[in-house]
């Protein structure tokens, strides 16, 4: 099956500011990532070209990077699921910029149906969390998201389980 799913989020800020919270993806300061309610995401070796990573059990590879711009990365894990994913920023004008994050990948028969069930919902959950994370830095907001129930009831059957998968 081919994937192709894009989330957008309009950040009343200069692209600049925006940029400024994307440099601390995957530190233990992170600006964007939601880890206080999702795995962390990691890497070995930080954000360069080359270095592997992943958050839970979803693993890849930092394919390409333009600090400020975007970072690509290269799926390894889940077995079946071959493809790239990326999380982008565009000015929109000199006030207010895009944040996007896109996967494009294609799914053997076993991954479509993880992809369907289980992967698509809490990936599309998460991407949510991230953006209104990064949005209540700049307003001061509480926007959250809410999650559909099945959401819900993936995120309990998983609690502590391979979502937690540490990179090592």
């Amino acid at each position: 099956m081919r994937v192709i799913n894009v989330h957008k989020r309009h950040v009343h800020q200069p692209k600049e500011k925006v940029s400024q919270l994307f440099r601390t993806l995957a530190t233990k300061d992170d600006l964007i990532w939601p880890y206080k309610n999702w795995p962390a995401i990691k890497f070995k070796n930080g954000l360069k070209i080359g270095s592997k990573g992943g958050h839970g059990p979803i693993r890849y590879t930092i394919i390409d990077f333009i600090e400020g711009e975007y970072i690509k990365f290269q799926f390894s894990k889940p077995e079946g699921f071959s493809g790239t994913h990326q999380l982008s920023i565009n000015a929109i004008d000199d006030f207010n910029t895009e944040i996007i994050h896109e996967i494009r990948a294609k799914t053997a028969f076993r991954a479509t149906l993880f992809w369907v069930f289980v992967i698509r919902w809490l990936h599309d959950a998460l991407i949510e969390d991230a953006f209104d994370k990064v949005e209540n830095y700049f307003t001061n907001g509480q926007k959250r998201t809410r999650h559909h129930s099945w959401v819900k009831f993936l995120r309990g059957v998983y609690k502590g389980s391979s979502l937690r998968t540490k990179i090592t």
